[in-house]
């Protein structure tokens, strides 16, 4: 399972590191650390804090997304598995993106609540990109 630092989860979640590191410091995420010391997140308890997050407004921190390409850089929080389609769910910041595409695309990015990726938007399309 993929983890993230302070800073990756910061920006995932739209929020400053200091806010970050405030919330997993008063225990509202669970972190560990690494060989080098460094405190990471994992990548399913951060997907599920994400939502939580969102859900309750506490990431209204100024956001600064980019316009190019319509490009949002989240965590995956669901993926629905069909025999061809599937759905899937990402959390970037404030932002909840569903994406429908094929199963084989979920497999072949190898797209997993907790990994990181990234929602493009064109007209009423929304493709994702693994990170």
């Amino acid at each position: 399972m993929q983890s993230y630092t302070i800073g990756q989860a910061a920006r995932l979640l739209g929020v400053s590191p200091d806010t970050a590191r405030r919330w997993a410091d008063a225990g509202r995420v669970a972190t560990h650390r690494d060989e080098g010391g460094r405190r990471l997140i994992d990548g399913r308890d951060l997907a599920a804090f994400s939502v939580e997050v969102a859900q309750s407004g506490a990431g209204d921190e100024e956001v600064s997304y980019t316009s190019a390409r319509n490009a949002f850089a989240g965590i995956v929080t669901a993926v629905k598995l069909g025999d061809v389609a599937a759905q899937v769910e990402i959390q970037a910041g404030p932002h909840r993106l569903v994406s429908l595409l094929t199963r084989e695309a979920v497999e072949e990015l190898g797209l997993e609540v907790g990994v990181q990726a990234t929602a493009r938007v064109k007209s009423t399309s929304v493709h994702i990109d693994r990170a």
